[in-house]
């Protein structure tokens, strides 16, 4: 006896209705809408943001832009003696850029050094503690690495700076005899160094974090030691990332106000002697210091340093995009 079966359909899902679908898709092109504005509108405020800070540092640095040399110095108590505006601008923007400079060259290594170990040479748990301490950096307020550069840093590096004095003075860096106290532009480098270590060191691991395994693999199979694989894989893909770090550190140490006024002896001078007390300012703590003081004129005249200040940052973040970008096709990252 034979047994026919018929062959069993395969069950098809049930298809969702026309209009479902056509609801879904309105709602998804809806939202992809919503947030394609909501993304360029941020992008656009920002512009915005910078364009009006900027319109705003201008309009309110206008007069002593427009008002005459003499007359600005009669009526500016702080510009007497310093002839015009630009003769008054300059040793700022000097001290400024040289503070930046040397908080950045002492960071950057420290930083880089940091983020090697944390990234590639400490155990995980190691380098877990490590890297929330150095994050924990950044969140001290400026106030305090002041009390802490004034009180605590400058009494304890005063017969390092003496030394250095003894030893290289010969160097104009160096020309000593050292101020005592010890409130010079080298004490506040190490105390922005501090301050910047933090943003410059988070960054940079980050990015030597995702140097592909691939590559560090492949140079350790070939038989590169450890220093090796860093120095031919590592540093090669995370150079661009290393400049992007060191511009974002540099515009911290270039606006850093409060640490500059408690530390730093003020001077108008353009003197590279880091260890002479008396030579040199920068654009943020002078406007600090200066403005309980300042008439209407001399708040035009403390808004045209801002400006400088302004088209400074300005320059260094174009500079650095201008370098990344130059760079990253020859840093592996692609």
């Amino acid at each position: 006896m034979t047994i026919t079966t018929e062959p069993q359909r395969a069950t098809q899902p049930a298809k969702p209705p026309a209009t479902r679908r056509r609801r879904s898709g309105v709602a998804d092109r809806g939202a992809n809408r919503l947030f394609r504005y909501l993304t360029t509108g941020s992008g656009v405020l920002i512009l915005i943001a910078l364009a009006a800070v900027a319109g705003f540092l201008l309009w309110q640095a206008w007069p002593a832009f427009t008002t005459g040399s003499d007359e600005l110095a009669t009526k500016v108590s702080f510009l007497q003696g310093e002839g015009s505006l630009l003769a008054y601008l300059g040793p700022l923007v000097f001290g400024t850029v040289l503070a930046a400079v040397l908080a950045l060259a002492i960071a950057t290594p420290l930083a880089i050094g940091i983020a090697l170990f944390t990234s590639h040479y400490a155990p995980r748990r190691l380098a877990q503690v490590l890297g929330y301490v150095v994050d924990l950096l950044a969140a001290i307020p400026s106030v305090v690495y002041g009390l802490w550069g004034a009180l605590v840093l400058a009494p304890l590096v005063q017969p390092i700076w003496g030394w250095v004095s003894d030893v290289l003075g010969w160097i104009p860096l160096f020309a000593g005899p050292a101020a005592d106290p010890a409130r010079v532009l080298l004490t506040v480098a190490v105390i922005l160094a501090v301050m910047i270590l933090p943003i410059i060191t988070a960054v940079t691991r980050e990015v030597f974090l995702q140097t592909p395994k691939l590559h560090e693999e492949a140079a350790l199979a070939l038989g590169a030691t450890r220093w090796e694989m860093i120095r031919t894989a590592v540093l090669p893909f995370g150079r661009s990332g290393i400049v992007s770090a060191a511009m974002l550190g540099l515009g911290r140490a270039l606006g850093e106000t409060m640490a500059v006024v408690m530390i730093l002896s003020p001077g108008l001078t353009y003197s590279f002697a880091l260890l002479l007390a008396g030579k040199q300012q920068t654009i943020a703590a002078n406007i600090a210091l200066k403005y309980p003081e300042a008439n209407e004129l001399g708040m035009s005249t403390l808004m045209a340093t801002g400006l400088a200040l302004f088209v400074i940052t300005m320059v260094v973040n174009m500079l650095s995009r201008w370098i990344v970008a130059r760079r990253k096709d020859f840093s592996g990252a692609n």
